[in-house]
């Protein structure tokens, strides 16, 4: 993943950005010395929004789809209500397993619920109202994350989408790279959803923020 902004800047922003638990900091150490694909984690900065935004959405239901090492929904159940319960959907059980043990040492781990499986289908498993969503997972598939999810939030609820700038490649899509073109065909689907109030934010690699009216 190629940096959008300026790292020194990015680091500036994360150190001005809230206090995090050390917890975040052990599984992001050990995220980048045992994963192949690190950088998939989100960090201080982006963590510290998910939580913000799950926050002042007061949610009690949330769903992200893509788990990872499970930074991003340690970040998510954080913010919840104390009865708050957060669904997460990943395939790999390599990078599950990882944040299964994060999960159970977090002291609000036990608001998330893993489920290990494809998130195309499982996803319909949820009933709504859902207050927040997070998508950071097969970019293909985007489009059809939010044509599920969307009827399924609340009105005011809020839908968060990770690496909509896709290193920058949304401005000049590569020949013969799939996710380049679904990128780029997402960002328009959303900035003509007429069902959600959206701004697409370049922090880390472009987080769209879209308010369900």
């Amino acid at each position: 993943m190629i940096p959008i902004v300026d790292e020194a800047i990015e680091q500036y922003a994360a150190t001005h950005s809230g206090q995090e638990d050390a917890l975040y900091q052990e599984l992001q150490l050990e995220t980048y010395d045992n994963m192949a694909d690190p950088q998939m984690q989100v960090g201080r900065l982006e963590g510290r929004l998910l939580k913000l935004l799950t926050q002042l959405t007061e949610a009690h239901l949330a769903v992200e789809i893509g788990t990872f090492t499970g930074y991003s929904g340690l970040s998510i159940a954080e913010g919840l209500a104390d009865e708050g319960r957060l669904i997460t959907f990943d395939v790999d059980p390599v990078a599950t397993e990882v944040a299964r043990r994060y999960f159970d040492r977090a002291g609000w781990g036990h608001k998330i619920e893993l489920r290990l499986g494809d998130a195309r289908e499982r996803l319909l498993e949820v009933e709504g109202p859902i207050d927040f969503a997070f998508i950071d997972a097969d970019k293909t598939g985007y489009q059809h994350y939010w044509d599920v999810l969307v009827p399924r939030m609340r009105s005011g609820g809020i839908i968060a989408v990770d690496n909509v700038l896709w290193s920058g490649h949304v401005l000049a899509p590569r020949e013969g790279q799939a996710s380049d073109r679904a990128i780029v065909d997402f960002n328009a689907k959303v900035a003509d959803d007429e069902r959600v109030e959206a701004v697409l934010l370049t922090v880390r690699d472009g987080l769209f923020v879209a308010r369900v009216r």
